[in-house]
């Protein structure tokens, strides 16, 4: 069966007996339907454990970070935890475009499962209405006079769409006489890549998101100095429209753990994980919080480590490294990633080891999961369990797409051995190191390059941000997730690698200096067979084609 097949096939309880499972009270749910609610209020102090999910590098075959996290949660409530998942919620983007949806699959899916991966409770189009709501009152406050003398030729704000539309990257607006504002080039944004996202899943209060909102820079003046939204007043329509959306979603595992579902920025041009609150208040109901970040450990796992455990005051206490067979393959230069071969898995390791690495210098030994497919081989199984018994590493396979929780018990009792001997996050860099030293850091050490280039573009951006006092903040890199490196085509460990930064771009609101390597794309485009063409609905009003 396919996994919306799956899903339309599983009996959900109602959300009401989830919340009361984890103690949170009924007066607390503010419900969409019978299976969907927002928790309301502040979260109980934090006693939960928590467990982040990273991957080796992405490949065409996918890893299934999320499958392994809900899998896991399952495997622990199997063993008699109380356990809850945070994950982010997904964007119509992918789910329209190459990826399909994002809620699991197979028997470890989060539910309503067509329900999270289209509308859900309407999160992502508030914040599309944000993010536009502030773009429409910078080009009205120009048009009316320009009291703040913005330079239109300067503007840093674009809008957004959570859809991916190709045509939309670069446009002109202003078109059409007197009469239809001051004409201007711009460009759309997925809305996933959009500061406002950032900032929703970092503030934890209404206070908290206002303020960041007001700090978000839209652009320059004539004479070179930045502008804010707090200047245009725009800070508080924007949080009217938001303040319902920070509130976390509280929806179920198909074998009904609790899954605070929320918020999504991308991990290579954003931080990559779900709300810090969403986060916050699963650690202060549940025992064991399992919680992602997005594709390989170079991207949201850095950033976990380096940007969002710094804001939030949270790390984890352990680690899971999820990598799958197909991918070594890949990793390992099969031209098949589906047929078995030990000699490419062999070489894929390297990649693997790499990962290793990076998590072991901010202070954890990761537990390696196998997510396990049929077409792997015993042998190919054997040789990713030496790999973790030579370096000492915990291991286990993950049969959690065909089993669900039972497939996951495993990986959850080596998850609870390893949080006998918790890990202490070990930052990378001190904040006030200079830009270029933490830019240094993440890429020598963590991707593996013998060395880092700016462009001229790059170091007169990083000037500019030093002089205006923001170069205190971590990185987000922004990269392909294609490659350790910054160029998609090289697979497996690459080595002797320059990376370039070709632009830096302060995010006052969001807390970061988002760094561009190389050509990335902030609104991608849909493939020659969209995924959107598969999806349909029945008589019966049964949605079909979700992945």
């Amino acid at each position: 069966m396919t996994d919306i097949e799956i899903a339309q096939q599983a009996t959900l309880r109602p959300i009401d007996e989830i919340a009361a499972g984890i103690g949170i009270p009924p007066e607390k749910l503010f419900h969409y339907g019978p299976y969907m609610a927002k928790v309301e209020g502040e979260a109980p102090p934090r006693r939960g454990r928590l467990i982040l999910v990273t991957a080796l590098t992405p490949t065409p075959a996918g890893e299934g970070k999320t499958t392994v996290s809900i899998g896991l949660t399952q495997g622990l409530a199997r063993l008699g935890k109380k356990a809850a998942v945070a994950l982010r919620e997904p964007s119509l983007g992918p789910v329209f475009g190459v990826k399909g949806g994002a809620t699991g699959g197979g028997y470890s899916q989060v539910l309503p499962m067509a329900e999270i991966n289209l509308h859900f409770t309407g999160d992502f189009h508030a914040v599309t209405s944000a993010v536009n709501l502030l773009a429409a009152m910078i080009d009205n406050h120009v048009h009316q006079g320009n009291q703040l003398n913005i330079d239109p030729r300067r503007l840093e704000y674009k809008r957004v769409l959570d859809m991916n539309d190709r045509a939309l990257r670069k446009v002109v607006t202003g078109l059409g006489g007197v009469t239809g504002g001051v004409p201007a080039e711009t460009g759309f944004e997925i809305t996933v890549a959009s500061e406002v996202m950032a900032i929703m899943a970092l503030a934890r209060t209404t206070a908290e998101l206002k303020e960041r909102l007001g700090n978000i820079r839209v652009g320059l003046t004539y004479d070179r100095q930045p502008v804010y939204a707090r200047q245009l007043n725009a800070q508080g329509a924007m949080t009217a429209l938001l303040v319902q959306a920070l509130k976390p979603n509280l929806v179920q595992t198909l074998e009904g753990q609790p899954a605070f579902v929320h918020m999504g920025p991308f991990a290579n041009i954003a931080h990559g994980t779900n709300s810090v609150r969403a986060t916050e208040m699963a650690l202060g109901y549940a025992d064991y919080v399992v919680t992602e970040a997005g594709f390989g450990s170079d991207l949201g796992a850095e950033k976990f480590f380096n940007v969002v455990s710094r804001t939030a005051g949270f790390a984890p206490e352990a680690v899971v490294l999820v990598a799958t067979i197909r991918a070594l393959r890949h990793h390992g230069g099969a031209r098949e990633f589906g047929e078995p071969n030990p000699g490419a898995v062999e070489q894929g390791l390297a990649n693997l080891e790499q990962h290793v690495n990076n998590i072991r210098q901010h202070g954890y030994d990761p537990v390696i999961a196998l997510n396990y497919f049929a077409s792997d081989t015993d042998e190919e199984v054997e040789l990713v369990r030496r790999f973790a018994i030579e370096r000492d590493l915990r291991f286990a396979v993950a049969d959690v797409w065909a089993r669900g929780g039972e497939g996951g018990r495993e990986l959850a009792r080596e998850v609870l051995a390893a949080l006998e001997n918790p890990g202490r996050l070990q930052p990378l860099y001190e904040l006030d190191a200079p830009l270029a030293d933490k830019i240094t850091a993440v890429a020598t050490r963590v991707y593996g390059a013998a060395g880092v280039a700016f462009t001229k573009k790059a170091r007169n951006a990083m000037r500019r941000i030093e002089r205006e006092g923001c170069a205190n903040l971590p990185v987000v890199i922004a990269k392909t997730q294609a490659s350790l490196s910054d160029d998609p085509k090289l697979r497996g460990r690459p080595s002797g690698f320059e990376v370039t930064v070709t632009d830096l771009k302060p995010r006052c609101g969001a807390g970061f200096v988002v760094v561009y390597m190389g050509d990335i794309m902030t609104m991608p485009g849909l493939p020659k067979v969209p995924a959107a063409e598969r999806v349909d609905v029945d008589e019966e009003g049964r949605i079909t084609g979700l992945f």
